[in-house]
């Protein structure tokens, strides 16, 4: 059934939809499968995703049809669809009126993703008016309250140096948080990797005290603050508030010193949203393992990782993970750095959408995967800035010196970017960031041509 006449309206203009403020605005990729007319396919799909179905019935009065969602643009050589939904559309809270993620989701990407009649539909952009996006709660903390705990400038405190413990699974209680007090006598920042729980190899209440005892020790030695970024994930919300209670009561005296990671892919908005409401005094470290399932460039539906990204400030993520955009081993290029631009900045542009987030604080980019000292000053030039967070495992552990070595010399690259000094240089009067070189010796080949002869390092066959 072809309802393009009432579920599109070509005449209507983005600059006018964008001035009325009554309208969200979702961009997609759309192929319909072969014999179906791109138009009517398009308005199936907002049918679909709004008042609609696949059949006219009785009982559509005057009112449903004014809370339609309507294509306005198609470019089918593209294959391209813009969409605007009225804000009516979506549901609030009875609690208090809240927006929630999961209708948001629902709608947009939600039946639309398995119709009949469309061959793929990803969504690649969307803007939300200021009517709906006051109503999402946004993030409670982010990088500047780290940095007040790391006793740092609250504006451009820099690169927070981090790490993941390694191995990701097989470590016992003691070996876990012993690993965890040698790479803080050089660093600032652990997280749990994401399957990191409560195995029973690792029990969780054998493992927390220890790390808590580890991070006090690290704290006396350097006398510098540590963070830990604890992983409270569970498909129970009770046993997410039981782990997080646990965990901060045993930290004590260093509870601000706590993060929370939830895999907020994998757990989902409600995950998300229970920690950010039950723990708002906690950097909310929200983990996307499994995204690359729907915003991979291979995937040809779901979303894209700009829409997961602006999802994801508007839950309350204080940081979430944004791939290192062409410098570590994980998918991405140089352009990725759009994505910490819309966590970031107050005003952005998007793909196709210009998003104001009206204050909104901010959510703080989280650079991980395949990391090390070496690399980080090209991707810094990329960005712009370092005021990230920066997690590197076998760039921190798989230094030839050891974590602690690792960590320091991750940090030194920051430093030496920070003071303008090539980081050959500074790693004649750093022996940490000499010692990256001589143990990623492949990308000190690739990025630093001469290296060898400025640092004295002959030639070895133990490349990594």
């Amino acid at each position: 059934m072809d309802q393009s006449n009432r579920y599109a309206r070509l005449d209507l203009k983005e600059e006018d939809l964008l001035k009325g403020g009554r309208h969200v605005l979702c961009a997609y990729l759309m192929k319909p499968k072969a014999g179906y007319d791109y138009l009517s396919t398009a308005a199936h799909f907002a049918a679909e995703s709004s008042t609609g179905t696949n059949v006219e019935v009785c009982t559509t009065d005057d009112f449903t049809k004014g809370v339609d969602a309507l294509v306005y643009e198609i470019d089918e050589a593209k294959e391209l669809m813009k969409i605007a939904y009225p804000v009516e559309l979506f549901d609030r809270n009875i609690i208090d009126g809240r927006a929630m993620m999961v209708s948001f989701m629902t709608l947009t990407i939600g039946n639309n993703q398995g119709m009949g009649d469309v061959e793929y539909a990803k969504m690649l952009d969307f803007y939300m008016p200021p009517s709906l996006l006051k109503l999402f709660d946004g993030p409670a903390m982010n990088i500047v309250d780290m940095w007040r705990v790391l006793d740092r400038p609250i504006t451009n405190g820099g690169m927070v140096v981090g790490t993941i413990i390694k191995p990701k699974l097989g470590l016992r209680p003691q070996p876990f948080a012993d690993a965890c007090h040698m790479f803080w006598l050089g660093g600032d920042f652990i997280k749990n990797d994401e399957p990191q729980g409560n195995q029973v190899f690792a029990p969780l209440k054998d493992v927390i005290p220890l790390v808590a005892d580890a991070m006090r020790r690290a704290q006396d030695e350097t006398g510098e603050a540590k963070i830990f970024s604890a992983n409270i994930t569970a498909d129970d919300p009770f046993e997410m508030i039981a782990r997080g209670e646990y965990i901060l009561d045993t930290f004590r005296e260093n509870a601000s010193h706590v993060a929370f990671l939830v895999d907020g892919y994998v757990g989902g908005p409600s995950a998300i949203t229970l920690c950010r409401r039950y723990f708002p005094n906690q950097f909310l470290h929200y983990h996307r393992a499994g995204h690359g399932a729907v915003t991979s460039p291979q995937a040809k539906r779901g979303y894209n990782a700009l829409v997961h990204m602006k999802m994801s400030r508007l839950q309350g993520a204080s940081g979430i993970h944004t791939g290192t955009m062409g410098y570590g081993k994980m998918e991405g290029d140089k352009d990725d750095k759009i994505l910490a631009f819309m966590l970031e900045q107050d005003e952005a542009m998007g793909l196709h959408y210009k998003q104001n987030w009206l204050g909104m604080k901010a959510t703080t980019p989280i650079i991980s995967g395949g990391m090390n000292a070496l690399r980080l000053p090209g991707f810094f030039d990329n960005l712009g800035h370092s005021n990230v967070i920066q997690t590197s495992g076998g760039g921190a552990f798989g230094h030839k010196d050891g974590g602690t070595a690792g960590a320091k010399s991750l940090k030194q690259a920051r430093d030496a970017w920070l003071a303008g000094v090539d980081l050959v240089d500074y790693a004649k009067d750093h022996p940490e960031l000499k010692g990256a070189f001589e143990t990623f010796q492949a990308d000190a080949d690739k990025l630093y041509p001469n290296w060898r002869e400025k640092l004295g390092v002959t030639a070895s066959a133990a490349h990594k």
